[in-house]
């Protein structure tokens, strides 16, 4: 079971993530039980039937945008981006634009390459869910990540956790 940062507590994570490899067809595939997050592909494959299933989210490549998802956000509870490596940041735009844009409310889940230094800006970018890969840190290492998380009490620039900036939050006498 996989450890997972959510709404700034760590907990155990029993989500599948469900990666194809070159020979498998999205369409010929059988899903597993529980929750799952699946790939944009197998989601428009098996749309049709997941979409009644609570416990399933889709998972987006970093090539891979979220007006893909547009007509679907309503029915998806939980969507993971994918960090492939951690000099590639697309998946900061597409949190942001799935909560500014589009309004969505349920989980954005940072998955693959993540890194405890870029945990802070993936929440400013509408994160609520952090899975660093199995193994990269311990327990204590991610407590210590989570505290980190408050680190900055007031953020000068405005993002998806603050919609204005600093200047405009702040109460100022004449």
């Amino acid at each position: 079971m996989s450890k997972l940062i959510k709404n700034g507590r760590l907990s155990d994570d029993a989500a599948q993530i469900l990666v194809l490899d070159e020979t498998q067809a999205p369409e010929a595939l059988t899903l597993p039980d529980g929750p799952v997050f699946v790939p944009l592909a197998v989601w428009q494959a098996h749309k049709g039937v997941l979409a009644s299933r609570s416990d399933v989210g889709v998972w987006l490549d970093s090539h891979e945008r979220v007006e893909e998802l547009a007509d679907d956000l309503g029915t998806l509870s939980a969507i993971a981006l994918n960090f492939p490596k951690f000099t590639d940041g697309r998946a900061y735009s597409e949190a942001a634009l799935l909560r500014s844009r589009y309004g969505f409310t349920g989980e954005i889940r940072a998955i693959g390459d993540v890194l405890r230094d870029q945990f802070f800006y993936m929440q400013r970018c509408g994160f609520d869910a952090i899975q660093p890969k199995a193994g990269k840190y311990s327990d204590v290492q991610l407590e210590a990540a989570l505290a980190s998380l408050n680190d900055f009490s007031e953020p000068y620039q405005a993002a998806v956790d603050h919609a204005a900036p600093l200047f405009r939050r702040a109460q100022r006498s004449a």
